[in-house]
């Protein structure tokens, strides 16, 4: 009934300016021309993608340059390793093809290709076998214009200012152009990043009487330096290869300050400590990928990435004694390297009318190196300089090197049943060998067999159904391995590795609706979802000796997940409104497993019971002037974590979002980013210790934690030559 309403009303009020999309091809194709875009003066592809109705692109369009610790970034060890067959969110090709990178990514060059090389954006929402990828949920392609002559030089220039009035400066550039048939995008990025945390605890005992109060205040910052390339070569009118390579380097480090109360005695007693650790990360990859096409429109392709991630961090805690003296009591040095070698060949060819087929494999090959190193004051034995002159603690699994060799053929099978209906139907063959060698020596192997269905009828041009059954297979995070620094909790160091792991799957089953409102009003539309889990894979107790309780990731079981997800992006042409774009977002999901810990049915970790999102975006045409807001929010008690000697319960402040962007005359762009601006993000936590075990039920401490990092505004100024 409110889709009929909000029809009604839009074709009665809504005037012709603007509207502009058309449906090409077949009518799960909506094709938005340079010319739709011209009334708001966008200035990168990125500007126009975010006039687009219904469109999440997940590049941030935010001016604070990485406000986290150096270098961001992560290596293949942390998951996600291969290339994959899709995304079930949102992937980003230009031209058709994905870029064969990581880091190094497709949405990232979208800021860095100006409104003068596209000639056209497509949302393409059903499935092809021209496609680069197989069974995303959008597929947004950028098309830029075959020739293209002048190059661009374009600036990019912050200025991040936090609420303790530090100021932290951004530079980027990047020159691209086309000469002939080499298309070419070439960037460096140079950041000062800049993170500060303020903490309050307050604990009480078993028996609710004060314990004591820690207050703390962090900062994070240092440099980091970024170089890339893109670079796209039309060989002749049936082969084409593209190459892209991406250097990083980073450094800096974290300073904290921390008092601690003791409430126990009185007069209440005050203690200081100080940590340092600096810290460096290096990130190089270099992909690449050529694509032939025969007379007879069969195309064979292949791709590579190779790729080396570094990490090293030293962390040092001292004790503040009188007249400023410093006693040293951790020392915590870890360091881990992770390489990532990946090629995948296809051959896609045409059997049937309105029918092709893809085979092909993937070889993957991910190496982590880990090294982690603690010493301690106060324990006997002899010091030594590799802990900082601290007495060496023993860590079981600290030196390991963890090995895989993945293979994955595949064949995908695409069937246009006619202009409104399609179905993709695929299986992969996954084979896997892990090896880890150095403190402990293990060797296993894997296979798996991964079937696909996904079905899409477009029912009408503007409603669009889709149902999809999948097993998913997810892929091990190679640091849950090796032993790893805690840097969650004051009474524990380090975090123990586990050598036994397998990797947890699910079949999924889900249908997703997404109803086009006439004219370009909008879009609205629905995922109801079920995911049937196996091996999954959360703390669990891996104790050896019971004088020290040891957790770490492990396979606990079978559970099951399901949500319902509702977004809408709509323009407000009902109220007169038609550059008012409003988007909105409702997700609620619950989830079942049995606890290791207490054997009692939970929901699984990292698993909400819901959130939302409320945001706006209004253009002003006539005085080249756009703002917008942001509004997320999580539900509170979804966050609820059991370890082995507690449980925490986690809960947050909404965050707020707001920019306002000027374009000069000259196509200069002035954006001012405001974050976290109403309630400075505050997060709180509380953990309750047992006595041993959790299922002891006999409660040791109460910690009652509220940490935030204050508001951050940021004033960007972008442009080209």
């Amino acid at each position: 009934m409110l889709i009929r309403v909000l029809s009604s009303l839009a074709l009665l009020l809504i005037p012709s300016t603007f509207v502009g999309q058309d449906n090409v091809g077949d009518e799960s194709t909506v094709r938005y021309p340079a010319s739709y875009f011209s009334g708001w003066a966008p200035v990168t592809a990125q500007d126009m993608l975010d006039r687009i109705p219904g469109l999440s692109s997940g590049n941030n369009r935010g001016g604070f340059g990485g406000g986290g610790p150096p270098g961001a970034s992560r290596g293949g060890g942390s998951g996600g390793r291969g290339f994959g067959g899709g995304s079930r969110e949102t992937e980003i090709l230009i031209n058709g093809k994905r870029t064969a990178g990581k880091n190094n990514s497709t949405g990232g060059q979208l800021t860095r290709i100006i409104t003068d090389q596209v000639d056209y954006i497509e949302i393409i929402r059903g499935t092809s076998g021209d496609l680069d990828v197989r069974g995303s949920g959008q597929v947004i392609n950028v098309v830029l214009f075959e020739e293209f002559s002048e190059s661009s030089l374009q600036y990019d220039f912050s200025a991040i200012q936090s609420d303790n009035n530090t100021v932290r400066p951004r530079g980027a550039f990047s020159y691209s152009g086309q000469a002939g048939g080499l298309g070419f995008q070439l960037s460096a990025t140079a950041l000062e990043p800049y993170f500060q945390n303020r903490s309050k605890e307050n604990s009480v005992l078993g028996d609710f009487s004060p314990n004591d109060r820690i207050i703390e205040e962090s900062e994070t910052k240092g440099t980091v330096a970024t170089l890339s390339s893109n670079l796209d070569y039309e060989i002749n009118d049936s082969s084409s290869a593209r190459f892209n390579a991406l250097w990083l380097d980073g450094s800096g480090g974290t300073e904290l300050v921390r008092n601690t109360i003791d409430l126990k005695q009185n007069p209440n007693q005050n203690s200081f400590q100080e940590e340092d650790s600096p810290s460096s990360q290096k990130n190089w990859e270099i992909g690449g990928d050529y694509e032939l096409i025969s007379d007879r429109g069969n195309r064979f392709k292949v791709l590579f990435i190779t790729n080396s991630f570094t990490q090293a961090t030293t962390r040092e805690r001292f004790d503040i004694l009188s007249k400023g003296l410093r006693e040293k009591n951790l020392f915590l040095d870890s360091w881990n390297n992770t390489k990532e070698r990946i090629i995948r060949g296809s051959y896609t060819l045409d059997i049937l009318e309105g029918q092709n087929i893809e085979f092909g494999a993937e070889r993957a090959q991910t190496i982590l190196d880990s090294a982690l190193a603690l010493g301690v004051a106060g324990n006997e034995g002899n010091p030594s300089i590799l802990t900082g002159g601290l007495i060496p603690v023993s860590l079981a699994n600290a030196n390991s090197t963890v090995e895989e060799v993945r293979y994955e053929p595949f064949l995908i099978h695409n069937w246009i049943i006619s202009s409104r209906m399609s179905l993709e139907t695929s299986v992969l063959y996954e084979n896997s060998e892990i090896t880890q060698r150095g403190d402990v020596s293990k060797e296993r192997d894997f296979a798996f067999v991964k079937p696909k269905v996904d079905f899409r009828y477009d029912l009408t041009p503007q409603l669009q159904l889709r149902g999809t059954i999948e097993k998913v297979v997810q892929q091990l995070t190679f640091n849950d391995f090796v032993a790893a620094t805690d840097d969650q909790d004051l009474d524990s160091n380090v975090l123990a590795g586990n050598a036994d792991l397998r990797q947890e799957w699910f079949w999924n089953y889900e249908v997703n609706a997404e109803y086009r409102l006439p004219d370009d009003i909008g879009v609205v539309s629905g995922r109801l979802y079920y995911e049937d889990w196996h091996d999954r894979i959360e703390r669990m107790d891996v104790t050896v000796n019971e004088s020290q309780l040891l957790s770490a990731n492990g396979n606990i079981g079978d559970g099951e997940k399901y949500g319902l997800e509702v977004r809408a992006s709509v323009r407000m042409r009902m109220i007169d409104m038609p550059n008012l774009l409003v988007t909105a977002t409702q997700e609620m999901e619950d989830s079942k497993i049995k606890d290791p810990f207490l054997g009692i049915d939970r929901r699984m970790l990292s698993s909400w019971r819901g959130r939302n999102t409320l945001g706006f975006r209004h253009d002003l045409p006539s005085l080249s002037l756009n703002y917008g807001l942001n509004w997320f929010n999580m539900f509170d008690g979804s966050r609820i974590k059991y370890d082995i000697d507690d449980i925490e319960y986690g809960a947050g402040d909404p965050l707020w979002v707001a920019f306002l962007e000027w374009v000069s005359p000259g196509n200069t762009v002035f954006r001012l980013d405001a974050e976290r601006i109403v309630n400075n993000g505050e997060f709180c936590r509380e953990r309750q210790r047992f006595v041993g075990r959790i299922s002891s039920g006999v409660l040791e401490e109460i910690e009652d934690q509220c940490f935030k990092s204050g508001s951050v505004i940021a004033l960007r100024i972008t442009g080209t030559f």
